[in-house]
């Protein structure tokens, strides 16, 4: 049975109320790399109770309303399910701990066509509960493999950012560790293609891989410490194309092109030469 477009887009989310600490803040910034050197005084403030900041993508992981396209009742085939785009707005930088509230909707269902697969684009904000002001806004692109020609509409899709044809402007690598999986999770994903060897095998992959979050968020950390001289306030907004799966204890070498507040980015994993990230776009602060 095709899936039912209006259905998708008024589907009912519930507001999600999370209150999260100091430790939470500290753990997810581990998850992604930061700390690896313990006397980097630049990235200490992100791991240490002392004068502690949240990283901005760290919103990624607040008020998630769950894997809510496996639901039955959404009609979507979510075995061939991936996630194809991310994006991040920053309002205001995240406080380090605090209670927020997500709010998920639906914005557009895309139907690329018959064995072509289908684009369901989805916002979440991020809302301060004490001051009711938002502090950051989320947009996630999901690729349906199995659910295209259901009848929507083909279109409009926004157009990938395309980067410079000149070499980068900068560079910045950066080593995962072999158990990163096993540490972000912590941080409420808990889906067991990223721990366990045999869903992993079962799935395609030799061994468990990072979450496609994960690697955002080191590519988040690449561009704060290139260009952001680690301010949480520096970057206004992120996107990326997810293009291949990292796997933990690679290396991720961020390439990066400024044009005034304009970057453009991709990032690739050293050890196999492959883009896992492309069309990269963060927008500084001006």
């Amino acid at each position: 049975m095709p899936i039912d477009r209006e259905q998708l887009l008024n589907w009912p989310f519930k507001e999600v109320e999370q209150t999260y600490s100091e430790r939470d803040t500290m753990l997810y910034a581990l998850g992604v790399g930061l700390g690896a050197d313990p006397l980097d005084e630049a990235q200490l403030p992100f791991v240490y109770e002392g004068g502690l900041k949240a990283l901005p993508t760290m919103s990624v992981v607040l008020g998630y309303p769950g894997f809510w396209l496996s639901d039955p009742a959404t009609g979507v085939d979510w075995k061939r399910l991936l996630h194809g785009e991310q994006e991040l707005e920053v309002f205001k930088p995240l406080p380090a701990s605090g209670t927020v509230i997500g709010r998920t909707r639906v914005v557009d269902v895309i139907d690329k066509g018959k064995d072509k697969g289908a684009l369901v684009i989805s916002e979440r904000d991020i809302v301060d509960k004490a001051s009711g002001k938002l502090l950051t806004r989320l947009s996630s692109t999901s690729f349906l493999r199995g659910d295209g020609g259901f009848g929507g509409p083909s279109g409009p899709v926004t157009a990938p950012h395309v980067l410079p044809e000149r070499a980068p402007d900068l560079t910045v690598s950066l080593a995962t560790l072999p158990q990163a999986a096993l540490i972000y999770r912590l941080s409420g994903d808990y889906n067991p293609l990223h721990a366990d060897p045999k869903v992993a095998r079962a799935g395609g992959f030799d061994r468990p891989i990072l979450h496609g979050l994960c690697t955002f968020g080191v590519a988040g950390h690449a561009l704060l410490k290139a260009v952001g001289n680690y301010q949480t306030d520096a970057i206004r907004k992120l996107r990326v194309r997810f293009t291949a799966p990292v796997y933990p204890g690679e290396t991720i070498r961020t390439e990066i092109w400024r044009d005034g507040p304009v970057v453009s980015f991709r990032c690739l994993v050293e050890e196999r030469n492959l883009v896992v990230l492309s069309n990269g776009r963060a927008d500084l602060a001006v």
